[in-house]
């Protein structure tokens, strides 16, 4: 008997799984608000050289704030101000006069510098004087945080699938809020990046571990809409962020907010079952035949326990060797999991990549940051409905693929088209965008069922610390546009083209049982294991075929 059967006689799909979903929600929106945090936190404001304090002589006095830049600061053919450089002593010969400034001599601020706050009240930029040679750094932070959801992913991934879903999700909760409020109050830059490194690293259990905890509790004809709907929360934390950013324009605040929803999933957190799938595989079926008994109660469900006993439970754990302690060496330990990991760390790399160099790239469109950002997460809402109808009909791997490979030709229509069609590549980015975000929903679901119960979490934390290096490397390939302007989207669009390619690869799952050991992987069969749910409620539970005993 398998754990579908069993789950079947709980309503494999009641308001016990909507509430888990439910439950699951706020801590979900939270996560963009993080990841994309950058566009925001990170802006560099227009900015010139202080000169504030070089009228001691009171030489400046009659002159108007205009004229005090025109005589120290550079002006660029467009009029604008020099952003990093002044003149080493005041040019009062150019007052009225619009001769060429490029030959003579200027050096580096001398005084800091002066920023447009008409947009953002603060930024990391305007706090720690992020600008000019080390601007970068906003950057960087950007990359830092990613590389703190690396390796985050890689921590959850062993210990939730050592010490359970639920337990980890709290120290996830916890540890975000600690940090993420220690970041906002940092008072230096080198205070800031190691909080912040952390906050990624505490999210990363969050991201991991709600998509798996949901899937787990459903059953096989509703695992599409659980993963969707439970993305689109993402959608929707990322429509709040253009809005509260909108609002809250100092990058303190800014932090403190976005993290507020993880206090009411704190508290929340107790009524968020264990995993009765990972309970079965860890040998602790008495707590899993407690969490199955209320879930069919919830369920409206009385008969289950006069249908399904204890020792059921068992016989599927001594399947699952639970004494067994899983690692990350047992992705590749042999050959068709092997393969399987290679495949789907390539697209899970190129899906987070594309989908950040993407996200994290809102200029150049003619159009103001909150309404760029508001667009490419509003786009995400009918991308996901289109992709569940897709998921649904025409099933994961060609979803994956197509998602992917349509994103990588939308990149690269805009790198051929000029940019005075900046309504038309406007409107290509936002397909591309739209794009990305459903190739970025279906890999999650994908993922989870392609890798068994005894190593979900491992396998998705390995994805996920590839998706995350791809991520952390996105904002530094878009520091290559200063070799070549149209180089990082080269890049971007080539990766989306390749790892579309390689999920071609991949099998389908569509409508299949949730793999619960390696040797279901491994096991050489004549037949699919592809059983629909109508097919699996005629199948009597008493004359269920063990799936090792199947010819």
């Amino acid at each position: 008997m398998k754990f579908e059967n069993i789950l079947a006689e709980t309503d494999g799909f009641g308001h016990y799984q909507i509430a888990i979903v439910a439950l699951l929600v706020f801590p979900r929106i939270t996560l963009p608000c993080h990841f994309l945090l950058n566009n925001f936190i990170g802006a560099i404001p227009s900015h010139h050289c202080d000169i504030s304090s070089l009228d001691n002589d009171g030489v400046f006095e009659n002159l108007t704030q205009q004229q005090r830049l025109t005589v120290n600061v550079p002006q660029h053919e467009d009029g604008t101000f020099d952003s990093c450089h002044m003149f080493s002593e005041p040019q009062f010969h150019l007052l009225g006069n619009s001769s060429n400034t490029t030959k003579l001599p200027v050096v580096q601020c001398q005084n800091g510098w002066q920023y447009d706050h008409s947009t953002f009240k603060s930024t990391l930029a305007t706090q720690f004087d992020l600008v000019c040679d080390t601007k970068g750094l906003n950057k960087a932070s950007a990359t830092i945080f990613f590389i703190g959801v690396m390796f985050g992913a890689v921590f959850f991934g062993i210990l939730s699938d050592k010490y359970g879903r639920k337990k980890m999700l709290l120290v996830s909760y916890v540890s975000s809020i600690i940090f993420s409020v220690a970041s906002a109050f940092s008072t230096s830059f080198m205070m800031f990046a190691p909080f912040r490194f952390l906050t990624g690293f505490s999210l990363a259990g969050i991201s991991i571990i709600s998509i798996v905890l949901s899937i787990e509790w459903v059953d096989i004809e509703h695992r599409t809409f659980i993963g969707v709907i439970g993305s689109m929360s993402w959608s929707v934390g990322n429509l709040l962020l253009a809005g509260i950013a909108y609002l809250v324009t100092d990058w303190r605040m800014l932090v403190i907010t976005v993290t507020t929803p993880l206090l009411l999933a704190t508290a929340t957190w107790w009524w968020v079952p264990e995993s009765a799938r990972w309970l079965i595989v860890s040998g602790q079926t008495d707590k899993a035949y407690s969490s199955l008994k209320r879930c069919a109660r919830f369920n409206g469900r009385g008969d289950f326990t006069s249908k399904i006993k204890v020792e059921t439970l068992s016989i599927i754990a001594k399947t699952a060797t639970q004494d067994r302690i899983y690692t990350y060496l047992d992705l590749v330990k042999t050959p068709r999991l092997r393969r399987l990991t290679l495949l789907t760390g390539i697209v899970w790399y190129g899906v987070a990549s594309t989908y950040y160099g993407i996200s994290l790239n809102m200029t150049g469109f003619g159009l103001d940051l909150y309404l760029t950002c508001f667009i490419y997460a509003a786009i995400e809402v009918p991308a996901k409905i289109l992709v569940y109808i897709s998921l649904k009909k025409i099933g994961r791997r060609p979803t994956q693929a197509g998602t992917l490979l349509l994103t990588g030709i939308c990149i690269v229509i805009n790198i051929i088209m000029p940019k005075d069609y900046w309504t038309f590549r406007t409107v290509v980015a936002v397909l591309g965008k739209g794009l990305s975000e459903a190739s970025f929903t279906t890999v999650f679901l994908y993922t989870t069922e392609l890798y068994p119960t005894v190593l979900r979490q491992n396998g998705i934390g390995f994805n996920s610390f590839l998706a995350r290096l791809g991520a952390s490397i996105s904002p530094l390939i878009m520091l290559l546009e200063d070799l070549w302007l149209l180089l990082p989207q080269v890049i971007f669009g080539m990766l989306a083209i390749i790892s579309g390619l390689v999920a071609s690869l991949i099998q389908e799952t569509n409508n299949t049982r949730l793999p619960e050991t390696i040797e279901d992987i491994e096991r050489t069969r004549r037949r699919s294991l592809c059983i629909t749910s109508e097919k699996q409620n005629e199948i009597p539970l008493k004359t269920a075929v063990p799936e090792d005993k199947a010819p």
